[in-house]
Formats: C-alpha cells, structure tokens, sequence
C-alpha cells in the first residue's frame, strides 16, 4: 500500500491550477485562483513556480494553524475536524 501525505497532495492538485504570465518587463507572475492571496513573481518560468509553491505552503500552514477555510480541491477538504480516536485502540 502505497503511502499517502495529504498536505503534498493537496498541493499538488493546487499547483496543478497554477496560472502564470509573462509581463512586459520579460519576468513572470503566477497565481492560484482558488487560493486568494497565493502569487509570486519571478526573473524566469521557473523561478515563479518554486517561489509560487513556497508562497503555498506558507499559505496552508498559515491557514491550517489560524483556523482559516481552505478551498476544496478536487475531493480534497482540508476543513474537516479529524476524527480521533483513544490511544487504547491502537
């Protein structure tokens, strides 16, 4: 069985949406629609998407931590309350 890391895969499906332009200046700009707030700038393409997906993570963990709604993506709700369950049954 394969393992599974939630947040990665939340962000994956999230970048997966990422939108990017090339500005007059001849930089770039990306953003990720359903994710208010999550853009970056960057000297080339590349640059853009690693800084686009660092300004996500800190977005998530922020969000996570504040208690902020995050957008479903795909069938992927980070909202949920986890459930739990006693510490005997493991």
């Amino acid at each position: 069985m394969p393992i599974r890391y939630v947040l990665s895969e939340y962000m994956e499906r999230a970048m997966s949406e990422a939108v990017y332009d090339k500005l007059e200046d001849g930089t770039f700009t990306g953003k990720i629609p359903s994710c208010k707030g999550v853009v970056s700038f960057g000297a080339t393409l590349h640059g853009c998407g690693e800084t686009l997906r660092s300004t996500l993570e800190d977005w998530i963990l922020a969000g996570l931590k504040l208690g902020h709604p995050l957008p479903v993506i795909g069938d992927m709700d980070l909202n949920k309350e986890p459930i739990r369950e006693p510490v005997d049954a493991v």
